[in-house]
């Protein structure tokens, strides 16, 4: 019998992957133990989309990760870039894994423009943050797959 709990999906960083745009993960025991007991599946929506590792850092301009998918903001990397076509492509291809593997719940890395999903930076590239979510955040919560950062307490898997 499936439940919520079946299969996880994680932000590659915090399973410790070093795919961040620094070239380092944000490893969280919580999330390398999901994915070790088989609960949880992993992915970085920026390198799905096609960006590599390391990369400028990127920040949401003019909105958030909603306003990307319906072309009212952009992403922007710090020499000002604009890579939101690699974000929005790096989105689809974490929902199409998250349809693919039945996965109804994403814990997902705070504050990125891909992953954040409920602060993100306010992109002027200050450190500031805004609410808001980012492009992958939106793109999965739009098609009913529960979104959340990493607790270190609670069982995501049943």
């Amino acid at each position: 019998m499936r439940n919520d709990y079946d299969k996880v999906f994680i932000s590659a960083c915090l399973a410790g992957t070093p795919c961040r745009y620094d070239g380092s993960a944000r490893t969280e025991p919580a999330a390398v133990a999901l994915v070790q007991s088989g609960c949880a599946i992993t992915g970085c929506p920026e390198l799905l989309g096609g960006l590599v590792t390391p990369r400028p850092p990127a920040e949401i301009v003019s909105g958030t990760g909603e306003d990307v998918l319906s072309g009212r903001a952009r992403v922007l990397t710090c020499f000002g870039q604009d890579v939101s076509s690699q974000f929005i492509s790096g989105a689809e291809q974490t929902l199409r894994l998250c349809r693919m593997f039945g996965v109804q719940r994403a814990i997902l890395k705070a504050l990125s423009p891909s992953c954040g999903s409920s602060e993100i930076y306010d992109g002027t590239f200050t450190g500031r943050k805004c609410q808001g979510s980012g492009v992958t955040a939106a793109l999965l919560e739009k098609n009913g797959i529960k979104v959340e950062t990493l607790k270190t307490e609670g069982n995501y898997c049943g």
